[in-house]
């Protein structure tokens, strides 16, 4: 899969509290279903995914319980249709109604919850950007499993445990495939971590309306490269 790249400027960038009201006021103001920007970020996590492995390989995905676990559960899904084999951590089995329903379809599909020590890549979709810290005791036990997991490892928009204001990381990935645009707290991450970014299906208009340029390389794979 060809992967376009774009420098990240302060005409592309934004901060994660834009972010999250633009991706509410695409809900709102564009009649946007929260379950079609699942699945747009889940089967670009999907195609991420699968080009830092061969088919023979495993997946292992942590599942939080709300979007960002859905879009996991998303892209555990369309890997476990394209013949891979996936697995899922899930914490916490309580759901959000979304969520839910993904885990309900990934499973159709062949994924399965087990948690194993030998994945080729850990895909990382416990929380998202509406995260709080500091994490609990549970999941601060967890990313310090996974952190030494001998494999490359992904995060799902904005790592767990990432403080936003001092730039320190709980979960340490190798790459990230942030949502819609780049976020500008990420920024200092480009020089240990490759940095993604997904097309989520927003209007232009929508990035327009919060100062910033749409990236039209979308068009060639939904996803760019981030350079500095």
């Amino acid at each position: 899969m060809h992967i376009p790249e774009v420098h990240m400027t302060d005409d592309n960038s934004l901060s994660i509290d834009k972010f999250r009201e633009m991706d509410y006021q695409s809900v709102k103001k564009y009649n946007i279903p929260v379950g079609l920007l699942m699945e747009n970020a889940g089967l670009n996590l999907a195609r991420l995914t699968a080009s830092f492995i061969s088919r023979s390989d495993k997946i292992l995905i942590g599942i939080g319980t709300g979007n960002n676990g859905g879009g996991g559960l998303v892209a555990a899904r369309r890997l476990a249709g394209w013949g891979y084999k996936v697995f899922l951590h899930l914490p916490d089995k309580n759901l959000k109604v979304l969520p839910k329903q993904q885990l309900e379809r990934a499973l159709a599909f062949g994924a399965k919850i087990k948690s194993i020590e030998d994945p080729a890549i850990f895909v990382d979709a416990y929380l998202g950007f509406s995260q709080r810290l500091p994490l609990t005791n549970d999941l601060l036990e967890i990313t310090g499993k996974v952190n030494k997991l001998n494999c490359k490892k992904i995060s799902l928009d904005i790592p767990t445990g990432f403080n936003k204001d001092t730039g320190e990381l709980v979960f340490k990935p190798d790459i990230i495939l942030t949502l819609a645009a780049m976020k500008t707290e990420l920024a200092p991450l480009l020089h240990q971590a490759q940095i993604f970014i997904a097309d989520l299906g927003l209007p232009h208009a929508i990035y327009n309306e919060f100062g910033i340029n749409p990236i039209p390389e979308f068009d060639e794979s939904g996803i760019v490269e981030c350079k500095q």
